[in-house]
C-alpha cells in the first residue's frame, strides 16, 4: 500500500496542487525542493521538504522510505536558446528520478508529461492518447524535450518499472505563481494589455482536477499507459469572452492575422538578440497558436474518473488569486513564454 509519496516540482502550480490533493487523500508527502525555489505555494502544508535538484546523485538516498514518486517537476522555455537547459531538466533529469526511484525500491511512478508531448493534429482536429506526432514535427525545443522525457518513461517500463503517464492541457486556478503563459493571459487581460488576439484555441482544464487526476493515476492507472488530464476545447477568443464576462472588463475585438506577430517576434528573437538586447516574443510561441491544441479526455474520464469541474470556477478562482494575493504580494511578471501547454 501506497503511504508517502515523493513529490518533484511540488513549489510549482500543477505540483503545489498535486501536494495539497495527495494530502486530502491522507498520502504524506515528501516534496523535493530547489535551493531557489520559492516556497509561497508550500506554506502551512505539513510535508517534509529535502532540498536537491531532479539531477542530483542524492536523489536515490533522498527517496528512502517512499512507496510513490509524483514527478512533476519541468523546466518550461520556449526560447529557442534554452535548448540545452531543456533536455537537461526535462529529459536527463527524468532519466535520473526514475533511475533513482529504482535504486530507492520505489514500487509506483506517475510521470508529469503533457499534451506538449503528444503534438498537435492538423486543422484543429482533436486529438487523444492514439495521436503522435513525429518528434521534428513538434514546435519548439520544449515540446520536443516532453517527448523524448516521455519515451525515457516507456524505456523505463519496458525494463520492468511501474510508471504510469499523465498529460495535462492547460489548467487553470490559483497559485499560477510564475505564471504560465494562459496565466500570462490573464494577468495581461486584467491590466487591460491585451489589445488583440490571436485566432487559436486550447483545451482548459481546472488545475485543481489535473492535481486529482494525478492522484488517481497513482491509484488506478494502468502500467504504461498515458491519460490526457483536461476538459474543455475552447477557442481563446471564447476564453476572453469569459474573461470578460467574469471581470466586467471589455474583451479585445480585433484578430491579429499571424504573419504580424510572427514577424514581431523574428525580429526580436533573431536580429535583436544577436545586438544583444532581451527578446520579448519568442519565435516559437507564436509559431504554436498557428493551430487550435485541442484534445480529448475521456480515456482519463472513464478509466480514472478525472473530475470535470465547471471551468468558470477554475477561471473566477485564477481572477481571485490574481486580483489577490498573487499580484499583491508574489511579485508576478510577465513569462517569457507563448500560448501553449504546460
Amino acid at each position: 500500500m501506497v503511504t508517502q509519496v515523493f513529490v518533484t516540482g511540488g513549489t510549482g502550480f500543477i505540483g503545489s496542487h498535486v501536494v495539497r490533493s495527495l494530502l486530502e487523500s491522507n498520502y504524506r508527502v515528501r516534496a523535493l525542493v530547489r535551493p531557489q525555489s520559492r516556497l509561497d505555494n508550500l506554506v502551512g502544508l505539513d510535508i517534509e521538504q529535502v532540498t536537491g535538484e531532479v539531477n542530483s546523485p542524492e536523489l536515490a538516498q533522498q527517496m528512502q522510505g517512499c512507496d510513490a514518486v509524483c514527478h512533476v517537476a519541468a523546466h518550461y522555455s520556449l526560447w529557442r536558446r534554452d535548448r540545452p537547459r531543456l533536455h537537461q531538466v526535462n529529459v536527463l533529469g527524468t532519466r535520473q528520478v526514475l533511475q533513482a526511484a529504482q535504486t530507492a525500491g520505489v514500487e509506483r511512478i506517475v510521470y508529469t508529461s503533457s499534451v506538449a508531448a503528444i503534438g498537435v493534429k492538423p486543422g484543429g482536429q482533436v486529438a487523444d492518447e492514439t495521436y503522435q506526432s513525429p518528434p521534428q514535427g513538434l514546435i519548439s525545443a520544449y515540446k520536443q524535450s516532453k517527448y523524448w522525457a516521455e519515451q525515457e518513461a516507456m524505456q523505463a517500463i519496458a525494463r520492468g518499472q511501474d510508471i504510469v503517464i499523465v498529460n495535462p492541457s492547460t489548467p487553470i486556478g490559483p497559485r499560477d505563481i510564475k505564471p504560465t503563459p494562459t496565466g500570462d493571459i490573464i494577468l495581461r487581460f486584467l491590466q487591460r494589455r491585451m489589445p488583440a488576439y490571436v485566432n487559436t484555441g486550447l483545451n482548459f482544464i481546472d488545475v485543481r482536477d489535473v492535481a486529482r487526476g494525478h492522484v488517481l493515476a497513482l491509484e488506478r492507472g494502468q502500467t504504461g499507459e498515458r491519460y490526457i488530464l483536461g476538459h474543455q476545447n475552447l477557442s481563446l477568443k471564447a476564453f476572453l469572452d469569459k474573461l470578460a464576462h467574469h471581470t466586467g472588463l471589455s474583451a479585445p475585438r480585433y484578430t491579429v492575422p499571424l504573419w504580424l506577430p510572427l514577424a514581431v517576434a523574428w525580429i526580436d528573437e533573431i536580429l535583436l538578440a544577436k545586438l544583444g538586447k532581451s527578446p520579448s516574443v519568442p519565435l516559437d510561441g507564436v509559431r504554436m497558436s498557428a493551430e487550435p491544441m485541442y484534445y480529448d479526455a475521456s480515456k482519463a474520464v472513464r478509466d480514472l474518473g478525472l473530475p470535470q469541474s465547471n471551468l468558470d470556477d477554475a477561471i473566477v478562482a485564477a481572477i481571485d488569486w490574481f486580483e489577490g494575493i498573487g499580484n499583491r504580494e508574489s511579485g508576478i511578471g510577465n513569462r517569457e513564454s507563448g500560448i501553449g501547454e504546460k
